[in-house]
């Protein structure tokens, strides 16, 4: 079962960058000039190969991280196009963590946007190695050198352009090849797919010199004896350039930075060239290691003869061939129709087909090996971050971590009948993104999704009306508030019944207290001489709590009550449970009243990064949405602000941060307690929800 392509020809790379930055065009040129294609699909027509979706190409914008493969000089090259919107981080977050090198796009008018710096810091953590395109060249305002000085001071990268442009904006005629020292020039007619080299022209000669310089300046940096050799002769062959540039970008010392204008169909062929030279192979990234071992280091290194450890990193729903695992094989062989074990789950499953993927489509394959990217069908318990391997030799690989889903809305069925394919929409949708969270709200009686933006959840609602025919109506979920008391009142209350036969007898009385913030409820019993018979007892304690589910004032639930049963009287015949029961749930109902009840609500703790330029604004709608700043603290050169802030007025705050901060801020938060709702607001809550009663 050999391989077509050795492990060191393989390149995993993906593509990442800032919405509209051009990603997916510059993979429809890599695969047409790689012959993988035939016809260039483009973006702007909704005819891109890798915009599989429909969303994606209405919107035209990379919705989903499409994996294709392709060939180029003799190397494998598995590619992913990652979508740029923030709220598709998971599709980055999950491509990033099984690939061994990325392209890093940059808008050449924009440069450094907000997003490329996000993608950029998630592609550190994994320590990902990087080569840099400035792309649209042929736009006016185009200016290289400016983005190559960007993405030195703002991610402190030693960003070393390997080509530069031959004019920029409507003058963008070609590229210079530093490594060469040639003019590439581009030939329109076939749309980019021929080129021919030429001598630099002698008025280009003067800048393709200084940044040769540059550039053979800095790999000789990168090894003590080139750099003894440079001093010497002051130049080197390019051979050395290639090696020592190939070395340096894998240790991320380096980051190669190529230019083009793949609209206009120049310098892709160039920067596929940078993918085979530079980029590593999975042999040249460190060995997995298994994270359940603690008692001794436990690698898997990227060989066939190794035992299986593979990933899944992805999972979709496919019409016809059902749940596709995508799986990143570190080690060994996946053969079609053998058992493999998932050790995070604890289960052995048999593979049933293995596919390389292009895009939407498919080839199905008998084995795939260690370096390999490919989709598995089968594997119906695996989810995303689970550890496929052999049960003879089991491995539990680092786990994915996602973000927290920042916003959520309540969903339902247009009609009642569709309960059912709503539920399984959801679930297959969960499945596929671990940063959409299905959960359902017993106080509300609602369905709530929850994801990382509205944008976000508005394609999982377009989703589930076109792939599922599912018609679902949304809307803002109801907030959880609570109801608790402020006095101390004692009462009491006789439930008497006659009705011809055995009657009905319970007389309570009952002494109710406010108790401190989160202490819950406490009953305590303090009847004596047997006022109440003992079997009685359990009966009050029922009928207080069926009360306090639904408080008097509001509807919501009372927390943070003592009530303590003081007296009451019983009847011989007619006293019963239900009888107790009914006395203690209408003598809570009547005596909370009195208490001079209040609405709590919900109560964040709200975390805010920012850059220092937006603090201002950014602490400003903190206080808007009546919140309380804590603190404010420096971390990476970020402002971080903490306030708590109520939950109500926290719906639709992700989309006003972005646009107030130009998306460079984030925030998180999450539950710290309940605190009373101001009075007048909480007046108009309790109107509100007693008009929706009685409209029920």
């Amino acid at each position: 079962m050999s391989r077509k392509y050795p492990i060191s020809k393989i390149r995993n790379i993906g593509i990442m960058a800032h919405i509209d930055a051009g990603k997916t065009t510059v993979s429809e040129r890599i695969l047409f000039y790689s012959g993988k294609s035939h016809k260039l699909g483009e973006v702007h027509d909704g005819a891109a190969v890798m915009d599989w979706m429909e969303q994606e190409r209405e919107r035209g914008i990379t919705i989903t991280s499409a994996a294709t493969s392709t060939e180029w000089r003799g190397h494998s090259i598995s590619l992913i196009d990652t979508p740029g919107h923030v709220d598709f981080t998971v599709e980055v977050e999950r491509s990033l963590r099984v690939l061994d090198g990325a392209i890093a796009l940059f808008c050449a008018v924009a440069g450094v946007q907000p997003q490329s710096e996000k993608v950029w810091l998630q592609s550190e953590r994994y320590n990902v190695p990087k080569i840099a395109f400035v792309n649209k060249m042929d736009r006016v305002g185009a200016d290289f050198f400016s983005v190559v000085e960007e993405i030195q001071e703002e991610f402190q990268a030693n960003a070393v352009p390997v080509t530069v442009p031959i004019g920029q904006g409507e003058a963008f005629a070609g590229i210079i090849d530093l490594v060469h020292m040639r003019a590439v020039y581009y030939d329109e007619n076939s749309m980019g797919m021929y080129f021919h080299e030429e001598d630099i022209p002698p008025e280009k000669m003067e800048k393709a010199n200084k940044w040769r310089a540059n550039l053979v300046e800095k790999c000789a940096e990168q090894d003590d004896a080139l750099l003894e050799k440079f001093l010497e002769e002051g130049d080197l062959t390019t051979e050395e350039i290639w090696d020592i540039l190939r070395r340096a970008t894998i240790a991320r010392r380096v980051v190669p930075v190529y230019c083009g204008s793949a609209f206009k169909n120049k310098g892709i062929q160039r920067l596929l060239d940078g993918v085979t030279h530079l980029l590593p192979s999975p042999e040249d990234v460190p060995p997995v290691v298994n994270v359940a071992e603690k008692e001794k280091i436990d690698l898997r290194h990227p060989s066939d003869e190794e035992p299986l450890a593979a990933l899944a990193f992805k999972i979709t729903a496919d019409k016809h061939m059902g749940k596709l695992i995508y799986v990143r094989i570190y080690s060994g062989i996946l053969k079609a129709g053998s058992a493999v074990y998932n050790s995070n789950c604890d289960k052995t499953q048999r593979v049933g087909r293995i596919l390389r993927m292009h895009a939407n489509r498919q080839e199905a394959l008998d084995s795939a090996h260690a370096g390999d990217i490919v989709a598995v069908v089968g594997l119906g318990d695996t989810r995303t971050g689970d550890t496929i391997c052999s049960e003879d030799d089991p491995i539990h690989l680092e786990a994915i971590e996602f973000p927290s889903p920042v916003i959520s809305i309540s969903i339902s069925p247009n009609a009642r009948t569709d309960s059912e394919k709503l539920g399984e929409a959801l679930q297959r949708l969960a499945e596929e993104d671990p940063t959409f969270i299905v959960a359902y709200d017993q106080e509300t009686s609602e369905t709530i999704i929850s994801g990382m933006g509205e944008l976000h959840l508005e394609i999982i609602v377009d989703r589930i009306r076109r792939e599922f025919n599912v018609q679902a109506q949304v809307g803002r979920p109801e907030v959880a508030y609570r109801e608790t008391g402020t006095g101390t009142v004692q009462g009491s209350y006789k439930h008497v019944k006659q009705t011809g036969g055995r009657g009905q007898y319970g007389h309570v009385e009952l002494i109710l207290e406010p108790m401190n913030p989160g202490e819950g409820f406490e009953f305590v019993n303090k009847i004596v001489g047997g006022r109440i018979p003992g079997e009685y007892i359990p009966a009050v304690e029922k009928g207080i709590v069926q009360a306090m589910g639904s408080g008097p004032y509001a509807g919501y639930p009372v927390v943070d009550m003592r009530v303590t049963l003081v007296d009451g009287s019983y009847h011989e015949v007619d006293s019963s449970d239900f009888a107790f029961q009914e006395a203690a749930r209408v003598a809570f109902k009547q005596m909370f009243l009195k208490t001079g009840p209040e609405l709590l609500e919900p109560v964040m703790s709200v975390e805010v990064a920012t850059p220092e330029d937006y603090m201002g604004p950014v602490t400003s709608t903190i206080c808007q949405r009546r919140g309380r700043i804590e603190s404010m603290d420096t971390f990476k050169g970020n402002k971080l602000i903490t306030g708590m802030v109520p939950l109500a007025e926290m719906f639709g705050y992700s989309n006003t941060l972005r646009t107030l901060t130009q998306g460079r801020a984030s925030f998180s938060m999450h539950f710290e307690r309940y605190e009373a709702v101001p009075y007048a607001l909480a007046e108009e809550i309790v109107k509100k929800r007693k008009d929706e009663n009685k409209v029920k």
